[in-house]
């Protein structure tokens, strides 16, 4: 992923207003960001934990998503495994509910996906960053159709926001 600047980041939102978009809370350290190995930006909100963003680039336009989280629950020892990059978590993933855009959102419609509580499914799938003993599967897949299927997992959440 090419970098973005804070000013492309607040205009891709599809599922929130532009006021909504120019106060929420763009992480400070876009230039330390490891951009290469991201297939989408993903952060969760310091000042408030239950929203999340994810931004991405889908056939040459720049796309984000307002997303609001669920609280993690208390003592979960379960592990769940995150729709996006498949990497399994024991309390590490979230359900991440997407207002959908448009008339649709207005109405209060919206769409869900477990994903992984971080939003690092890039660095996950690329093994730049370990879930722990069993996060991830053994497959036979290349590198290259893990990272093609994470994105177009990304891609799909994205196509229910704005259909």
């Amino acid at each position: 992923m090419e970098p973005l600047t804070e000013r492309e980041i607040r205009a891709a939102f599809v599922n929130c207003s532009k006021g909504e978009a120019q106060r929420l809370s763009v992480p400070r350290d876009l230039a330390d960001r490891p951009w290469d190995d991201l297939d989408f930006l993903g952060w969760r909100d310091p000042q408030a934990p239950d929203r999340a963003y994810l931004v991405t680039v889908l056939d040459g336009r720049t796309t984000g998503l307002a997303l609001r989280a669920s609280a993690p629950a208390f003592g979960q020892t379960r592990r769940s495994m995150c729709s996006m990059c498949l990497t399994s978590h024991t309390g590490g993933v979230s359900l991440m509910v997407a207002p959908r855009a448009g008339k649709a959102g207005k109405q209060g419609n919206s769409v869900g996906a477990y994903i992984c509580g971080d939003l690092c499914c890039s660095l996950y799938v690329r093994g730049r960053k370990d879930a722990g003993a069993g996060a991830r599967l053994h497959e036979t897949i290349t590198l290259e159709e893990k990272i093609r299927r994470t994105a177009g997992n990304v891609a799909a959440f994205i196509a229910k926001v704005t259909a």
